[in-house]
């Protein structure tokens, strides 16, 4: 069973059991995911619904951050509630100790050693990390690589 058809099935079950965040959650999601499958004109395969998922995660803790700064917890607390139930469809994160050992690695094999060196040490580092199917924040990595360079 695909991504898209788990969430489907999932959405399905959310509307008869009348839980509205959740289908409100899902029916975006699976919105998110038809308007990428139209843009590429072909089905998505798991890899690319991972990423669209993973986009609009990001999508909710910005705004969820923006609505603190606002004053509205409220409203960033639903962010923080879609962001829960869209996860549940990820991949488990990376942990930091696997991305340290990624940025080692890179900083090696590109022989990266100053702050002008973060994108080829980034480029590389995000490579080691999807070569093993991990999935990862780049702003983790991004951190990562700054600490190990010193930048």
């Amino acid at each position: 069973m695909t991504l898209a058809e788990r969430i489907s099935q999932d959405l399905t079950a959310a509307m008869k059991a009348r839980d509205t965040a959740r289908t409100g959650t899902l029916r975006m999601a699976k919105a998110g995911l038809k308007n990428r499958e139209i843009e590429k004109r072909a089905p998505l395969d798991d890899a690319e619904s991972v990423k669209v998922l993973q986009g609009l995660v990001k999508q909710r803790e910005d705004a969820s951050e923006q609505y603190l700064k606002a004053g509205r917890p409220e409203l960033a607390d639903k962010e923080r509630d879609e962001i829960v139930v869209l996860q549940a469809y990820l991949p488990a994160e990376v942990s930091e100790a696997d991305i340290a050992a990624a940025v080692e690695k890179a900083v090696a094999e590109t022989g990266a050693a100053s702050a002008k060196d973060m994108g080829k040490a980034m480029k590389a580092a995000l490579a080691v990390l999807a070569a093993g199917g991990l999935s990862v924040d780049g702003r983790r990595v991004s951190e990562a690589v700054r600490r190990r360079l010193g930048a």
